[in-house]
């Protein structure tokens, strides 16, 4: 499995955290607009609106949103996750959450939990290079 040199970013914030992904993708729009983005409903469209990218949109991630950017990645659609999630507040679909983290794992998506990890991602020497990803299914 490999990611290729232009990506496909998963972009998802939860409410709280929205604002920080919004100044985030501004920051580094010169970098995104390079590649394909998606993200959840409502997270897609205040990035798209405010920061001026085209991003593709899946549902809310309370109405499945995060389950359908987990079946991309399942079907090798997606292949980085910028997920600035709330570790403060409860969300009802935290099993969905928890899903989309472990199957980031298990297709060996980068994932990026903050503005240091995303930076560290997005300025990193393999964002433009085709990458070799582990296939983790072999193992199972």
């Amino acid at each position: 499995m490999f990611s290729p040199k232009k990506k496909t970013i998963a972009l998802v914030a939860h409410d709280n955290r929205k604002k920080e992904l919004l100044s985030w993708t501004k920051e580094n729009k010169h970098i995104l607009e390079q590649h394909h983005l998606c993200g959840t409903g409502t997270t897609s469209g205040v990035l798209s609106r405010e920061a001026g990218l085209t991003i593709q949109a899946y549902k809310s991630g309370p109405l499945g949103g995060d389950l359908e950017i987990g079946a991309a990645i399942a079907d090798s659609r997606i292949d980085m996750l910028i997920f600035f999630w709330d570790p403060l507040t409860a969300q009802p679909h935290d099993p969905d959450i928890r899903a989309l983290l472990r199957i980031s794992v298990l297709y060996d998506i980068p994932v990026a939990m903050n503005t240091t990890a995303a930076n560290y991602l997005i300025h990193s020497d393999y964002m433009d290079k085709e990458y070799p990803r582990q296939d983790m299914q072999a193992d199972l």
